[in-house]
């Protein structure tokens, strides 16, 4: 990692010629869609939820991809038609320098998800650049928030990285609607976990909702647009983000305010937004819209959607990890994730994932999956 200079990264981020979008809050909007009108329907939706007014004309936009696991499994990363319909809509009204960026973690190999994923044959047909940001060419560059930090800090002994790419682009956020086995639910803000901080993020886990924050406010900060498009066509119930139940729910939802598309993902899976802190601690930074009853809905009406999910559960590879983050094991979290001790945990959870549960439990429910139409209208990418 390299240090920018101080100067260079005031110059960059505040720059006259670079204005940053300031569009509406507490404004999400959601769409019912179908295999047939899912490209269109994304057009519809971006417009609805004023896409032009929260990113500025001019700047490269990033499109921010999730990948979860580098295995497909519905609902855990970016779908190929959410990916395809943004793409297709900004190209359509002519947006410039577009850029898909991708990231890789300890335990998710970037490259074979791309493909498997079938983000590559997406971007591929509409001939779109990508970036992996963790790894050459993409340098990471020392960034001093000028906001007070939360968690991050303190984490990193004030040496906070990001990309240098980033500061003064638009950033499209692109998750699904799933639960998470550390944060109840993960939408728009868990998504720049990936983009915003380096392989070593697992270090925040045991602040995850504090990073979040934190992250939203470096956002805020260093681009120019901030937008979030959410795929909740088939949506994950249970112990997410990879080991989840498999829902269709034929959802789409798209907003500038990324406390607000996470609030109202969270309702529709039968959470109380609030009760959940990422959410509830960004609502009263005024970071965003996290109260329901003071978000405007636009599109159609799920106000009173309730899925019923279950919250907080766990696997046998995140009960482990739970007990050194929140556990009895909290005194050895500097030992055994810090140190030549760490790679075994990211061994232990790729043989529990990988080997075990995807063999046993979870090609059982792609292949149920692949029978719907969303099945079949992936493996035509």
């Amino acid at each position: 990692m390299t240090t920018i200079k101080e100067k260079d990264l005031t110059r960059i981020l505040t720059a006259p010629e670079i204005p940053h979008a300031k569009p509406k809050m507490g404004r999400v909007a959601v769409l019912h869609t179908t295999p047939e009108t899912v490209i269109e329907d994304y057009a519809r939706l971006m417009d609805l939820a004023g896409y032009k007014e929260a990113l500025t004309p001019g700047r490269k936009t990033f499109l921010k991809v999730n990948i979860s696991w580098q295995h497909y499994y519905p609902a855990c990363s970016t779908a190929p038609w959410q990916l395809d319909g943004v793409i297709q809509k900004l190209k359509a009204d002519r947006w410039p320098d577009i850029t898909a960026a991708h990231n890789g973690t300890v335990v998710v190999d970037p490259v074979e998800g791309r493909a498997n994923n079938k983000h590559a044959a997406v971007e591929d047909k509409h001939g779109l650049a990508h970036v992996t940001l963790d790894v050459p060419p993409v340098k990471w560059v020392r960034y001093q928030p000028k906001a007070k930090m939360i968690a991050l800090d303190e984490i990193y002994n004030g040496e906070i990285y990001i990309p240098e790419v980033f500061p003064g682009t638009n950033i499209i956020q692109l998750p699904t609607v799933k639960t998470h086995v550390f944060t109840t639910m993960t939408g728009a803000m868990k998504n720049a976990f990936g983009g915003l901080l380096h392989r070593y993020r697992h270090w925040t886990h045991a602040k995850i909702h504090e990073t979040l924050v934190d992250l939203l406010q470096i956002q805020k900060e260093i681009h120019s647009g901030l937008f979030a498009v959410m795929d909740g066509t088939f949506a994950g119930d249970g112990p997410g983000p990879r080991a989840m139940r498999i829902h269709t729910k034929n959802v789409i939802l798209a907003s500038a305010d990324q406390v607000a598309i996470d609030a109202v993902a969270a309702r529709m899976m039968g959470f109380d937004p609030m009760t959940i802190p990422m959410i509830r601690i960004g609502h009263e930074m005024g970071l965003g819209v996290g109260n329901p009853s003071e978000i405007e809905f636009l599109g159609d009406d799920v106000k009173g959607v309730n899925w019923g999910f279950s919250p907080n559960e766990s696997t046998l590879a995140s009960r482990g990890q739970k007990l050194i983050y929140h556990g009895p094991l909290k005194p050895l979290e500097n030992v055994l994730l810090r140190t030549w001790v760490a790679p075994w945990s990211y061994f232990a959870s790729n043989v529990y994932h990988n080997e075990y549960w995807l063999r046993f439990v979870g090609r059982k429910r792609v292949a149920e999956a692949m029978k719907t139409p969303w099945g079949q209208l992936f493996q035509k990418y």
